[in-house]
């Protein structure tokens, strides 16, 4: 589905986006992979290499903008052009309102949103130029509904969709789009650390009666890179099990 094109991903290096990467590169795909933790990112490389994926990757802070831009020349000169973009990087900060701090807040609107905004700055440059492109922002469904003890982390999934949608209404005319997936409750390592009690209400609360797998969110992300979503854009697809319907 994805014969020769090129993905640049961030956040790969575990969880959700190291499964995008798993489920592009066997699909035909050649990527750049891109995280801030560079130990974990250099494994996660060798373990795609291994399956004979064709990878390189990045060391990557997304909130900042001359860091995304450097990377994305640096992928072009290896590649030559960059398809897809997958904005997956994201942190969370957990806490009640009045609790939370000003470091936490910031923080996590400067991965989360800021991030989103540099990769796209970046790389939209280069998709204009070739008349082609295909953008998937990780969103999340508490930027719809909201959640408790996670005001920075909803508003900056909130601003992602916003950020989706207005990117999809500029880049259209160019052959590029740009779609969001809102997971909801997915097993990753940054949903393992909540306690047993927590995570079994959550999954009573799902009418699949199942937390979703980051496979999940890959297959829908490969759908919507791939030429069979050639003409939606600007829509968020929700991956929750029914959750929020």
């Amino acid at each position: 589905m994805l014969k020769d094109k090129v993905a640049f991903i961030t956040g790969a290096a575990q969880g959700i986006g190291k499964e995008i990467a798993r489920v592009y590169g066997e699909n035909g795909a050649r990527l750049v992979i891109c995280d801030i933790n560079e130990s974990i990112l250099n494994k996660t490389v060798s373990e795609l290499k291994s399956k004979s994926v064709e990878a390189i990757g990045f060391k990557l802070d997304v909130s900042k903008l001359d860091e995304c831009t450097e990377a994305s020349k640096k992928a072009v000169d290896k590649y030559e052009r960059i398809d897809i973009l997958v904005n997956n990087a994201g942190i969370t900060r957990d806490n009640l309102l009045i609790r939370m701090t000003e470091e936490e807040f910031d923080r996590v609107i400067s991965v989360n949103l800021r991030g989103v905004f540099n990769c796209t700055k970046a790389i939209s440059r280069i998709m204009l130029r070739q008349r082609y492109g295909r953008i998937v922002n990780i969103a999340s469904i508490v930027g719809i509904v909201g959640s408790v003890g996670q005001v920075n982390y909803s508003a900056s999934k909130a601003g992602v969709i916003a950020i989706t949608k207005s990117v999809a209404r500029e880049l259209a005319a160019k052959n590029i789009t740009a779609n969001a997936i809102a997971p909801g409750y997915i097993k990753t390592e940054m949903t393992d650390i909540l306690p047993d009690d927590v995570k079994q209400t959550m999954v009573e609360n799902i009418p699949l009666k199942r937390e979703g797998l980051p496979l999940d969110i890959a297959h829908t992300a490969l759908f919507l890179a791939s030429d069979l979503a050639s003409y939606i854009t600007g829509q968020v697809i929700v991956v929750d099990g029914g959750m929020v319907m």
